[in-house]
């Protein structure tokens, strides 16, 4: 089975999967949005809901997707407000046919809103206590954010992809090659954790009752401010408020070290070159193509040389600071 095989993934395939660890199901399989995996709603026969993840083959190892359930598990037993998989018989990991799968509980809840300065604090709050708990302990075999391989590692599958449209090659390498030199050297964690890893708004759900997670499927080590800075939008003086409220929040928790702040800008570029390097290597799927039908144009490439022209300006930028000076 390829890395990007999911075409023997049929619906009986799933069916049986389910069914072989004791779920009745009494519904059709309704999808998820999800590209990495393949995620499926469906209910019991008490019309109880759950949803159940069958992982990308190949992408993570046996142990790799083991630590990111226990840490579900590990923060669930905190009474942290987020999904955690379900056991049967003290196992959460699955395996049918080649496809190691997990199942949930179906929760719901609203978009998180990220100009909302009193649910900005709360997630200060949550992810503090998220992290409290993190640092107790290490991940053995989750990888680590690291410019080898979000950084170099993704520059290398960029160009051996061949996408890069030929007219457009010298100037969108010459940028990437400046702004990829900039971030690597500006990136130097001083403390790394056990991370959400993914925290935007779209993994996050928001109830009466406050947020929680649904995915910890890119959790990883790394500095805690990565948990943080992707919730800020807008301009400087909005990011800095939005940043001085959830550190708000996140303080009465854990201990925020302010020397990360110089970090943001190049987490931002790792995501940035990291996410063109996973449509490269995600294209073979038939999911991306019809997802991302504008990916495989000269246009994309072009805009993506202006993004990284702005980058590099950020880059270049002093970093956000909660104190003049």
């Amino acid at each position: 089975m390829s890395v990007f095989d999911f075409t023997s993934l049929s619906p009986d395939l799933i069916l049986d999967g389910l069914e072989s660890v004791g779920f009745q199901v009494d519904s059709g399989l309704l999808a998820l949005n999800s590209y990495e995996n393949r995620v499926y709603q469906f209910h019991d026969e008490s019309l109880t809901k759950y949803v159940t993840k069958f992982y990308r083959p190949q992408r993570w190892s046996e142990a790799e997707i083991r630590e990111e359930l226990n840490f579900a598990l590990e923060l669930d037993s905190k009474e942290l407000p987020l999904v955690a998989p379900i056991q049967i018989d003290g196992e959460s990991l699955f395996f049918h046919k080649g496809y190691h799968f997990a199942v949930y509980p179906c929760r719901g809840g609203r978009i998180f809103e990220v100009d909302n300065l009193e649910q900005l604090e709360w997630m200060g709050r949550f992810i503090a206590r998220i992290h409290a708990v993190a640092a107790q302990t290490t991940f053995s075999h989750r990888p680590t954010f690291s410019t080898q391989d979000m950084l170099y590692q993704a520059h290398s599958t960029i160009e051996k992809s061949g996408f890069v449209p030929s007219a457009l090659s010298t100037p969108f390498f010459t940028i990437l090659d400046q702004v990829i030199e900039v971030a690597a050297k500006q990136y130097q964690p001083q403390k790394i954790i056990r991370l959400h890893g993914d925290c935007h708004a779209g993994n996050i759900l928001w109830t009466d009752n406050g947020p929680h997670f649904v995915d910890l499927d890119d959790s990883r080590m790394g500095p805690a401010i990565q948990d943080l800075w992707m919730m800020l939008s807008g301009d400087r003086q909005e990011q800095l408020l939005q940043l001085d409220t959830m550190l708000m929040g996140y303080e009465e928790f854990f201990t925020f070290e302010t020397n990360q702040l110089v970090l943001i800008e190049s987490l931002r570029t790792m995501r940035i070159v990291n996410y063109m390097a996973w449509l490269c290597k995600r294209w073979r799927d038939p999911a991306f193509p019809l997802n991302f039908p504008w990916f495989d144009t000269e246009k994309y490439w072009e805009q993506q040389i202006l993004m990284l022209k702005e980058q590099m300006s950020a880059l270049q930028q002093p970093p956000l600071s909660l104190y003049p000076g």
